[in-house]
């Protein structure tokens, strides 16, 4: 028999069951073996890679478990059943294996969004979803796709980056690392932007650590993959999509909206993308200090400007309104992006000013410098110092001075 067939073969025998799992599955592809000529003149090893690849196909993720189980690939992307490519160290290849055809693409598909309680179909063909592991996945079907089905894994590390890990990277220098975590310590309120690819969610993991372990904290996320570990007094929140009825969605706006009355130490927001924007600084304004989100943008300048687009999807705002909203919720701005070859590098932190003559001013306290390939101090002094005052201890104050040589 086929590989094909074999697998047909052993889903009919297990499909009467009601529970199945993975001893009932390999006891099933083991009698199927024994019961089939062509697999009992394989050699010993040929029979058990025979019986790796379906399990895997039954119960895992078919040919990409090979990948999964890679800990070096960081993202599989999938372009159709016959095109694979993978991302390893910041480099893109093309694999050398593909899927039989659409049909079992298709399989391992609705494999993964059924284990999150998602659904994608031609009604629906655009789904988030998340593995057991974390990892990230984007699915979309014909029509939306015409060549077969796309499908997208973002991997994360198991064990997430601390500050420590990106600082012997190079993404960030050890007094900026110290600089935000003086800043988290104390309640200042930070967005994080960057281009995609550029570590916007394992920067804010990092930062996540520096948070006070007897704090109460919410996260809110389409997919869950944040990895707060430190934090003992922890809720997770995740959307939900609307069901075939076009009932039942979730959105991170709702998410938000419930999260203030569960009475939270600080929100973070894993990613902002739309009228969700107001909300969330609405959070951050009301006493919720400490809080945490990222967005995509190009610049510190252009996440400003995306943040004004974003607020004005929840409604018809004045923009004076809407600069003066968050030049009061958010503090600092951190940009990441992802360079030529591969690394990704904290490239500018700036402080959010005041809102003067119709514009939101920013001061650069650390920025890139292609000469010394690292982060450096600008010169210029943290302005917003009553956080800092407040929750901070007087040796926090005292190397804040020292590092911006401030003597106010």
């Amino acid at each position: 028999m086929t590989e094909d067939e074999l697998r047909t073969g052993i889903q009919r025998r297990i499909s009467p069951l009601k529970e199945v799992t993975d001893a009932d599955v390999m006891e099933q592809i083991d009698r199927m073996l024994l019961e089939d000529p062509d697999a009992l003149r394989m050699s010993v090893r040929e029979r058990l890679m025979l019986r790796k690849r379906l399990f895997h196909s039954l119960r895992r993720l078919d040919i990409l478990q090979q990948l999964i189980e890679d800990e070096s690939v960081t993202e599989i992307m999938v372009n159709g059943p016959g095109t694979i490519f993978v991302e390893r160290s910041g480099r893109l290849e093309r694999w050398d294996k593909s899927f039989t055809g659409k049909e079992r693409l298709s399989d391992v598909i609705q494999q993964i969004v059924s284990r999150v309680n998602r659904a994608v179909n031609t009604a629906s063909p655009i789904v988030d979803a998340r593995l057991e592991d974390g990892s990230r996945v984007n699915v979309v079907l014909p029509p939306v796709a015409p060549d077969g089905p796309i499908l997208t894994i973002r991997r994360f590390p198991k064990d997430p980056l601390v500050m420590q890990g990106l600082i012997r990277r190079n993404s960030i220098s050890a007094d900026a690392a110290w600089f935000l975590k003086i800043l988290v310590r104390c309640g200042y309120n930070l967005f994080i932007s960057g281009g995609t690819g550029s570590g916007k969610t394992t920067f804010l993991n990092a930062l996540s650590a520096f948070i006070p372990e007897h704090e109460r904290i919410i996260t809110i996320e389409d997919s869950l993959e944040l990895q707060i570990q430190n934090i003992p007094n922890l809720v997770r929140l995740e959307t939900r999509n609307r069901n075939a009825e076009g009932m039942g969605e979730i959105t991170i706006r709702d998410l938000i909206r419930t999260a203030l009355r569960m009475r939270p130490g600080r929100i973070i927001v894993g990613e902002v993308r739309g009228a969700e924007a107001l909300d969330m600084l609405q959070a951050f304004n009301t006493g919720h200090d400490g809080s945490l989100s990222t967005a995509h943008a190009n610049s510190p300048e252009d996440l400003l400007s995306r943040l004004e687009t974003m607020v004005l999807m929840a409604g018809e705002l004045p923009l004076a309104a809407i600069r003066g909203q968050i030049v009061s919720s958010i503090d600092i701005l951190v940009h990441l992006a992802r360079l030529h070859d591969g690394s990704r590098k904290v490239m500018e932190i700036r402080e959010v000013g005041e809102f003067q003559d119709g514009r939101i001013l920013t001061y650069p306290l650390f920025q890139w410098s292609e000469e010394k390939n690292r982060l450096v101090r600008t010169g210029q002094c943290l302005r917003r110092k009553g956080k800092l005052i407040r929750n901070g201890s007087s040796e926090d104050r005292e190397r804040l001075q020292e590092l911006f040589a401030d003597t106010d």
